[in-house]
């Protein structure tokens, strides 16, 4: 079992990190920075801080990966602060691991939220026992241009503002993955919303619950074998959850990716899985191709897999809350959380 963070509460105070890439100090994006920070005043009455190395800058940032593992400790440390928001992902947080204090983490539990390759961090929380979120971040969702996405909004509130169970989460009724510039110029241009076709029941009937584990299927390779890798015990009866980052991959990844995860045993240890909406839904048809190969190499043609979930690196997005009880409802096509992700 995972310890769950105390939950948000208006006038809270919140910390921004940079535990990737740190495009948020850099100045000709930090209009998008101080756009996103309002939205958490604005929107959740939040105060918000940044760590102090969060905002030197890329070059800096990349050089010193101990500054922004420090960062990271001392938000955790700090009693003021509540939560902790990423700004952004990138590709070598993996680069903090020796400077993480594990118990630092455990003993003081609070809410951590970001997604891509923070997935790295929910993994220094995991393995610190505390349950983290794999959500929205601080340049992408909460920046998003006009305003924030209402759907994003709500799992928000529900998920890190309510002890309430989450329950069902419905899929978006639209998305985007367009890509607009991030300059001021374009801060008031909507990016265009395409229709969303819903979750989709790649296989499987009935229904499977399970603890929820996972992260970007990429960034995940970087942690195998390392000490941040989950033990056993978690893998047993969970909910994997999957989505692929902006690179993109070609559909051959996930074969080899996923043919991993079956010879470790994980997959057969799973109840079911759930894989978010690929950016701009390249090779949309193909992954899918590629999943039922696998499943069927390994005689799992049976397992509850749901498809085209609006998370990871798409918007809008939901959270999903590492530890927490979920259910796959094949026959109904649903997906729901089905405990607060907080105290």
């Amino acid at each position: 079992m995972l310890i769950k963070p105390k939950r948000l509460q208006p006038g809270d105070t919140v910390a921004t990190v940079s535990p990737s890439w740190g495009g948020a100090g850099e100045p000709e994006l930090r209009w998008r920075y101080k756009q996103g920070v309002q939205r958490l005043e604005e929107v959740f009455g939040l105060n918000v801080i940044a760590m102090p190395n969060s905002m030197k800058g890329g070059d800096y940032l990349y050089h010193h990966p101990e500054a922004r593992a420090e960062d990271l400790m001392t938000a955790f440390k700090d009693e003021n602060i509540k939560g902790i928001i990423a700004n952004i992902g990138g590709s070598d947080s993996i680069r903090l691991l020796p400077y993480i204090d594990f118990d630092v983490i455990r003993d003081n539990p609070k809410i951590f939220m970001g997604y891509s390759d923070v997935t790295i961090s929910h993994l220094f929380c995991h393995t610190a026992g505390v349950s983290s979120f794999y959500g929205p971040a601080i340049l992408t969702d909460f920046a998003e241009n006009v305003e924030m996405d209402p759907y994003t909004v709500e799992m928000v509130k529900r998920t890190l503002f309510s002890n309430e169970p989450i329950g069902e989460i419905l899929a978006a009724a639209k998305w985007t993955s367009e890509r607009l510039e991030w300059k001021e110029d374009n801060k008031h241009t909507r990016r265009s919303m395409k229709n969303n076709s819903g979750i989709e029941v790649l296989q499987g009937a009935g229904s499977a619950t399970g603890s929820l584990i996972g992260g970007c299927i990429e960034v995940l390779e970087f942690a195998k074998s390392t000490k941040i890798w989950p033990e056993e015990e978690y893998w047993k009866e969970s909910i994997l959850f999957f989505e692929t980052s902006e690179d993109k991959p070609e559909p051959q990844f996930l074969t080899y990716w996923l043919r991993n995860y079956a010879a470790q045993g994980i997959l057969q240890k799973a109840n079911g899985i759930i894989f978010g909406k690929p950016q701009d839904e390249k090779y949309y048809e193909e992954y899918k191709i590629e999943i039922q190969t696998v499943m069927k190499e390994y005689g799992l043609e049976d397992m509850p897999i749901l498809y085209n979930m609006n998370f990871g690196h798409t918007e809008p997005k939901f959270i999903l809350p590492y530890g927490a009880m979920a259910e796959i409802n094949c026959d109904n096509g649903t997906f729901s959380i089905l405990e607060s992700a907080v105290e």
